[in-house]
């Protein structure tokens, strides 16, 4: 049975949570997600979980809490995916960090020089959000193909931990002015106007390229990628611990092919080093590529 819906918060403020309870959520948003929320958006959390709770009839966060650990394991599989949604930051944008991509770029060119024709570039973008930054890379990737003589492949999986964080991006639908930030030769090549009138439509010429799937970063072990030749990774390990931010980033280095690259977001990861992988050098930016 669902929980019914209910009016009586419309004229309450956010109920205070004391400080018992922020660490209990603290705990189980660590645990499930790996992810940390630190005591300065404790007022956050409460927002957060308190429009939830409205829209589900919850008055307490006790009350909630236990709604998330127990009954069905298809309820409450739902519900998290819900509420991880609403605690996540989804900040993102088209080529939110144009040094990253310039990198890239040079790196696409180089492997399209290098490899034989009929070769396949694996692509992989970790914590994708909505979806912008897996378009960006393939609008780059598809121009760099489509000026090669010799017919080359890419296929770009891009995973993210909110169910329906990865609805939009599948949808690959935006507000119009978010494309703005789009080259206008790309934007034009690229997007279709949308039904509104206000949102814009990737073209399907990109989404063919590109599997968006859900994946909790903390279960990277059993991820299926492997022999990627690009991993594109950042904005996300921010939200975590140092000592998780190196095994998050040892566990992308694993999937790597030799000669591969992974691009992280500058400043994201000090003083981290893997015996098989270099630092490429390359201004305002943050990657490694495997050597051995």
């Amino acid at each position: 049975m669902g929980v019914a819906m209910t009016d009586r918060w419309s004229i309450r403020s956010t109920p205070a949570m004391d400080a018992e309870q922020f660490q209990l959520w603290q705990a189980l948003l660590e645990d499930r997600t790996g992810m940390t929320l630190s005591d300065a958006r404790k007022s956050f959390l409460e927002t957060s979980l308190s429009i939830r709770m409205r829209e589900l009839g919850f008055e307490e966060y006790e009350t909630y809490y236990e709604h998330l650990m127990v009954g069905t394991t298809e309820s409450r599989a739902m519900e998290w995916s819900i509420l991880v949604d609403r605690l996540t930051v989804q900040e993102t944008s088209f080529f939110r960090h144009q040094s990253s991509y310039a990198l890239v770029e040079e790196y696409v060119q180089g492997f399209v020089a290098e490899q034989p024709e009929g070769a396949n570039l694996d692509v992989w973008s970790v914590g994708c959000s909505t979806g912008e930054e897996a378009y960006s890379l393939a609008m780059l990737i598809n121009e760099q193909l489509a000026d090669n003589s010799r017919k080359m492949f890419y296929g770009i999986t891009a995973t993210d931990i909110s169910l329906p964080t990865l609805a939009k991006a599948r949808k690959g639908e935006y507000a119009a002015r978010r494309a703005l930030q789009v080259d206008p030769v790309l934007r034009e090549k690229y997007f279709m106007p949308g039904e509104s009138g206000q949102t814009v439509m990737v073209a399907p010429e990109l989404k063919q390229h590109i599997c968006f799937a859900r994946l909790n970063v903390l279960d990277l072990g059993n991820a299926p990628m492997n022999n990627m030749d690009l991993i594109f990774c950042q904005n996300m390990l921010i939200y975590f611990r140092r000592w998780r931010k190196r095994q998050i980033v040892n566990r992308l280095a694993e999937r790597l092919a030799l000669g591969g690259m992974m691009v992280l977001g500058p400043g994201e990861v000090t003083d981290w080093q893997h015996p098989d992988l270099e630092r490429v050098h390359f201004a305002d930016t943050l990657a490694f590529r495997r050597v051995k």
